[in-house]
Formats: structure tokens, C-alpha cells, sequence
């Protein structure tokens, strides 16, 4: 795979799925050549649109074509273990869109069957990926505001979203935190890995799913941060990164920001801005680049998006769930002693 293109399938075909597609049809060393869908019709649409070679009404035949390298999963994320699986099962490598699973048993069990398989595996986190979110990374990294202290970040839409929206649907996965509290919640470990404890207080909807959470995470260095997500109000979508020695900024669009702002003790504030050889602000093309690379490599697991740093995520959302109540069709009742502590605090809308 280090000379020719690499060959992808693409399962659904939704909007995320027709964003991803979008952007890998103009790489240059990617060559998108098969599309499925439950429905015929939508993947021949879909085919149609970014001419794709072959189309197919089904899972099983796309996991069945050994003529392609990677599969991009992008069905709603309830689907994500039983897609991702097949795909795996087959013995394709797999890139997953986020929220990975929908909970952290389902995201151990595939990463497990990557890992026992030889399957390169990568969640499709596309800030962990972006060239400015990598810098802003790498200037923590390297102390440029000292000790991190606070992370904030938040995350929200105005809606309203209608009972009957695939966001409010239990059975879905519905609710802000999922498809949405996601980046806060993982922008906040990339930078300090995985929280020691969690507090939680959420506003549920009469289905069940949250239209609204917030979290304190706390680690036992000292460090916090303050995540917000909603589904009933548009959020600045901003964040902070507050340090021993400074502070960095970022106004808006934290998980795809186009600049932000270093603040240091005794210094003027410094702007960074992307570069514009970097591509349109919500471009897809850096996981891609990532996972062909890897895959160049003869990589299984992404550094840039490491498997543990997903299955750490996955945790932390099924702790924050567990605090405010929310549990999905399928799921055990009883989360268990250790997920119920006494701070758990939620409002019904």
C-alpha cells in the first residue's frame, strides 16, 4: 500500500457520510470505489453523486468486497458496533465515526476484535487530526502556559429538535452528550487524559435523552474542566485552556478553530492562525491523511487517535450518563454501586 491509492468503501450514506466523501474524492492518493446502504436506491444515489464504481443495498456485500483497503463507518452511532464489526469481522480496516459506540463495553469489544485481528482501527475524531488543535496540543505540551489548572469547552445547538429527531430518540442514542458533548469531553483529555472523577447535572427530555449537560471533571493532579453540551441552545462552541503561566483561548469552533490566542504571564498575547494551504475550516481531509498514513505504515493504531485515548473517552461518557440517568434500550438497568454516587442531579424539562 505505499504506491498506489488507498481504496475505500463508505457505509451509509448520510450527511456526514457525503462530508467525508466530499473531501477524499480530491485526494489525490485516495480512490473512493464502493458505497452501501440499507436501501439500494440511496447507495446508487449516493454512487451517482461521487462517481463511485460500485453501489450496494447492503452491509453484507460491501463487507464481502476484497477490492477495497478501509471502510468508513458513518451510520448513526447506535449502528457503530454492529457496522464496524462486520467490517472488521471481514478483515477490512476500519475508520469510525464519533461518538465511537454508544457505550464503553461496545467500544472495548471492538477494539479488542481489532487488535486480535490485526485490523488497523482509528475513531473519526477530525479535531484530534486538525493542524491547529495538533499546535495548540504541542504548545501545552511543551509548557507554553505551565501546569494545566481548568480546561473549558463547550458545545450546543438551538434546536429545537421535534420528539420525533433521531437526537431525541432513545433507541438512537439521542441527546446532546453523545453526538455533541463529545468534543468537549475529548478535547479536555487530549490535553489531560482521563478524569479521576466525575460530577454531573443534566435537563432530560420526556424520552429520556438529554437536552442539556454539564460535567466537572477533576483529575488528582489538581486540574479541572468544565464541559457543556446542549441540544436546546446555540453555544459559543468555545475554549480555555488555563495553565500555571498563561492561558490559551479559543474564541469559537474549538474542535476545527481557524485561530486562537496564547496568553503568558508578562507577555503580549500572540494570535495563531491557520494556514489556509490547510483547507476550508470544516475540512475532513486530515483524519483521512492520517489514517493512509498509518495504513502506509503498516500501522493497526493511530498515535494522533490512539484506541486507549477512545475506550478513555467512552468511559468518561458512560460515567457522566450514568450521574444523570440516562441509560439506552439494551442497556443494563443497574449501572452498578461505583456509577451511582450521591452528586448525581438531573431536571426533567
Amino acid at each position: 500500500m505505499t504506491e498506489q491509492k488507498v481504496r475505500w468503501g463508505i457505509l451509509a450514506t448520510g450527511g456526514m457520510a457525503a462530508t467525508f466523501t466530499a473531501d477524499l474524492v480530491d485526494m489525490p492518493d485516495a480512490e473512493v470505489v464502493a458505497v452501501a446502504s440499507r436501501s439500494a436506491e440511496s447507495a446508487k444515489t449516493f454512487a451517482d453523486r461521487f462517481g463511485i464504481p460500485r453501489a450496494y443495498g447492503d452491509w453484507e456485500t460491501l463487507a464481502a468486497d476484497e477490492n477495497l483497503d478501509v471502510v468508513y463507518v458513518a451510520t448513526p452511532h447506535a449502528a457503530h458496533r454492529a457496522a464496524a464489526g462486520m467490517m472488521l469481522e471481514a478483515g477490512h480496516h476500519v475508520l469510525c465515526e464519533k461518538p465511537f459506540t454508544l457505550n464503553a463495553r461496545e467500544a472495548a469489544e471492538l477494539v479488542t476484535a481489532a487488535r486480535d485481528g490485526g485490523r488497523f482501527l482509528m475513531e473519526a475524531m477530525w479535531m484530534y487530526c486538525h493542524p491547529m488543535v495538533r499546535r495548540l496540543k504541542a504548545l501545552v505540551a511543551d509548557g507554553a502556559i505551565g501546569e494545566v489548572r481548568h480546561v473549558q469547552a463547550d458545545f450546543g445547538l438551538a434546536g429545537p429538535f421535534p420528539a420525533t429527531h433521531r437526537l431525541r430518540d432513545p433507541a438512537l442514542g439521542g441527546g446532546a452528550l453523545l453526538d455533541l458533548g463529545v468534543y468537549p469531553v475529548s478535547f479536555a483529555q487530549l490535553l489531560l487524559g482521563e478524569p479521576a472523577d466525575v460530577v454531573a447535572r443534566a435537563t432530560l427530555s420526556e424520552e429520556g435523552v438529554d437536552l442539556q449537560t454539564g460535567a466537572l471533571l477533576s483529575w488528582d493532579g489538581g486540574a479541572l474542566a468544565s464541559v457543556h453540551c446542549s441540544i436546546v441552545g446555540g453555544t459559543a462552541t468555545s475554549a480555555s485552556v488555563t495553565g500555571s503561566k498563561g492561558r490559551i483561548d479559543v474564541p469559537e469552533g474549538f474542535f476545527f478553530p481557524e485561530r486562537f490566542v496564547l496568553h503568558r504571564d508578562g507577555r503580549d498575547a500572540e494570535e495563531f492562525a491557520a494556514d489556509p494551504a490547510d483547507g476550508p475550516r470544516g475540512s475532513l481531509k486530515h483524519e483521512a491523511a492520517e489514517v493512509m498514513r498509518a495504513l502506509r505504515a503498516g500501522e493497526t493504531e493511530s498515535p494522533v487517535v490512539p484506541l486507549d485515548g477512545t475506550l478513555a473517552v467512552m468511559r468518561t461518557l458512560d460515567a457522566i450518563r450514568d450521574r444523570v440517568g440516562v441509560r439506552y434500550p439494551g442497556e443494563d438497568a443497574d449501572p452498578g454501586e461505583d456509577a451511582r454516587p450521591d452528586r448525581a442531579a438531573v431536571t426533567r424539562a
